[in-house]
């Protein structure tokens, strides 16, 4: 097991398969939220599916539109699992605990090249300090 300390958490212990890119994350921009699908062509993920993933990527995109959406996402219940980022905006957060969503941020390394795409691992905000523990690699 593989063990990384975050600095911002929220939400709730989550485990699930890890789907990593070094790209951004924009709810508004990134995603078709009806199929629960990576929409944008430019992106790293484009035509994979994000429901139930833990989502590993580089930092938050977009503004106040990204936080709604988050919360529209999950009152459909068409969401990741958690979102992982190596940064976070102010307006991402406020989106995130909106959604009632489980996010963590701000590693001392990059994220998104330690953690092996298809992974099994476990978000933990709960834990002090917050972490995400790599359990299975593929």
């Amino acid at each position: 097991m593989t063990l990384f300390h975050a600095e911002a958490a929220m939400g709730r212990r989550v485990q699930g398969r890890a789907l990593v890119a070094k790209d951004g994350f924009s709810a508004r921009y990134d995603l078709d939220r009806a199929r629960g699908v990576f929409s944008r062509p430019e992106h790293r993920l484009a035509g994979q599916s994000y429901l139930g993933r833990i989502l590993v990527l580089d930092a938050a995109k977009g503004g106040v539109a990204t936080a709604w959406m988050l919360h529209e996402m999950a009152a459909r219940g068409v969401m990741p699992a958690a979102l992982v980022l190596n940064r976070v905006n102010p307006i991402m957060v406020q989106g995130a605990a909106l959604a009632d969503f489980t996010m963590l941020s701000g590693f001392d390394v990059d994220i998104t090249a330690m953690v092996p795409d298809g992974a099994l691992v476990e978000v933990d905000p709960e834990a002090d300090p917050p972490c995400l523990r790599v359990l299975v690699v593929p």
